[in-house]
């Protein structure tokens, strides 16, 4: 029994050790929270996700093609475009938007917009989808802060 009890409590100390570690931002509320980062974060996003697609869409023109590097850099951008639609999702519509916000239905709609065009950078290799997720960051700015960062 005590062998046993021992050695399911060292698979408990290995599994907490190696478990993958959640990067998110707490919904505790911990009450600490940094806005203007969150949103030059998407902004970086939004820069790797162009830098990515029009890195695969050179590395796709090469005779031959190099699929390795081609897969790592589509998969660089789904991750980049998830992680925009994480901090848009899990930050500001379940933390940061009050329903009686001040213009809640234009940041909510606006936030919506962000969601779908970083699931069509996703999709596709289309530079215009990151631009216009790059205006919708400035607009929900404008809506949020008052103004657009820099």
């Amino acid at each position: 029994m005590k062998k046993e009890l021992i050695t399911f409590i060292m698979l408990m100390l290995i599994g907490a050790v190696t478990a993958p570690q959640a990067v998110a931002h707490c919904e505790i509320p911990c009450g600490i929270y940094d806005d203007e980062t969150r949103a030059r974060l998407i902004a970086e996003h939004a820069q790797t996700i162009e830098k990515s697609m029009k890195q695969t869409m050179a590395l796709s023109k090469e005779n031959p093609i190099n699929y390795n590097q081609v897969v790592r850099w589509i998969y660089n951008k789904e991750e980049h475009a998830n992680q925009v639609q994480h901090i848009v999702t899990q930050y500001f519509m379940t933390q940061r938007i009050k329903p009686d916000a001040k213009n809640y239905t234009a940041k909510v709609t606006v936030l919506h917009k962000m969601l779908l065009a970083a699931m069509k950078c996703k999709q596709t290799n289309d530079l215009q989808h990151v631009q216009t997720l790059r205006s919708l960051l400035k607009e929900f700015e404008v809506l949020y802060f008052g103004h657009a960062l820099k």
